[in-house]
């Protein structure tokens, strides 16, 4: 399908013209450097069109009418002259609002559903609350935008009304909801996904994330809104600190190297052994560990406590296996080749100095082999 964005270069509309290219459609956009003429063109070419263009914070009033009202005027009046075709309307939840914003979002609504009274078109009207995501513009598009900007810099922030009540959609939402939309032939009222926050909860959120960052962490993104909020968060990174330096545990044998841990999901850690070198020659209560061995070759073993029988797997990157290592198995692993064994552990909760719940023993070499 051809289909016509404006606002194609705003945030909402960068996302849309991704998503919809990737389904294999053509965007004819829209910007602010677009000729009436060339608009003209993309209109009687449209299949759908998705107005997401809009003014929010104009340096006069009256361009609230110029960029809301008269500018959905104009495409409904061309689309009722030669192309009717079903229209989506990026509006706010401010429409509910006696504000020049709002009554500017309201008027442009009344616009769209005469259009699609005396055409016969579908229109679909988004009230979309406060989004977030990548791409975003600090001090413009959004307070998530901006604290996750002046946060992952290190800046302080001010929460001016900190009992405000925020709704937020995420972009992506969004733009799945426009998609999934695009071939009803109904108008409708579509619902999108929100979340509800105060501004104060809002900038503590986003600060909690750098601290678990700095202590190699990564928050319980079991809850979706967090999952969405740290994604956005982590987009507004500087390129300086998108690399972290990480403690390696180093002696003679090799290294020990903790990627990140997890409050609820346990503990990554890379472990490097030199050849000829045996590592581990412990047992735990209750942890329970995965090893994926990534580089080099070696064996692992384990032999259950109080038992003489030793169960061995020979690994290699050649071959990229997980071997569990369950709870009251002593266990080691021996790197057998020429060059480093790199082996990638996952244990299900992080080390903890003060109840370590590991324990010396020996896999011994001349119990039974199996």
């Amino acid at each position: 399908m051809d289909i016509v964005v404006t606002g194609a270069n705003g945030f909402l509309g960068r996302h849309l013209v991704h998503a919809l290219e990737r389904a294999g459609h053509l965007v004819l956009p829209i910007t602010r450097s677009t000729s009436s003429m060339e608009r003209s063109h993309y209109l009687r070419r449209a299949d759908a069109v998705y107005h997401v263009a809009g003014v929010n914070r104009p340096e006069r009033v009256e361009e609230f009418t110029t960029g809301n009202v008269d500018l959905t005027e104009a495409i409904a009046t061309e689309l009722l002259s030669y192309n009717p075709v079903p229209v989506f309307f990026a509006s706010s939840i401010q429409a509910t609002q006696d504000n020049p914003y709002g009554n500017s979002k309201r008027e442009a609504e009344d616009i769209l559903r005469l259009y699609g009274q005396r055409s016969g078109a579908p229109v679909h009207i988004y009230r979309l609350p406060n989004l977030f995501g990548k791409w975003g513009r600090p001090f413009y598009n959004s307070a998530v935008t901006t604290f996750c900007y002046q946060i992952a810099r290190g800046e302080e922030i001010t929460v001016t009304h900190p009992n405000h009540v925020l709704t937020l959609a995420h972009v992506d939402d969004v733009v799945a909801s426009f998609l999934r939309a695009l071939h009803k032939t109904e108008s409708t009222n579509p619902d999108v996904t929100t979340h509800q926050i105060t501004l104060f909860d809002l900038a503590r959120m986003i600060e909690s994330f750098e601290a678990v960052r700095m202590a190699r962490g990564v928050p319980d993104v079991s809850d979706p809104f967090t999952k969405k909020l740290y994604s956005t968060y982590l987009s507004y990174l500087p390129k300086e600190r998108m690399v972290t330096p990480l403690l390696m545990h180093q002696d003679v044998r090799g290294s020990f190297t903790e990627l990140f841990k997890t409050p609820d999901r346990g503990q990554v850690s890379v472990n490097v052994a030199k050849p000829g070198i045996t590592k581990g020659e412990h047992w735990h209560e209750s942890k329970h560990e995965q090893f994926i061995v990534v580089s080099g070759e070696g064996v692992i073993r384990l032999r259950l406590m109080n038992q003489d029988q030793i169960i061995s797997f020979h690994v290699s990157e050649e071959q990229l296996e997980v071997i569990e290592i369950p709870p009251g198995y002593v266990h080691h692993i021996e790197n057998t080749g020429v060059k480093d064994l790199v082996t990638v552990m996952w244990v299900n909760e992080p080390f903890d100095a003060s109840q370590p719940d590991t324990y010396r023993a020996t896999v011994a070499q001349d119990a039974e082999v199996s």
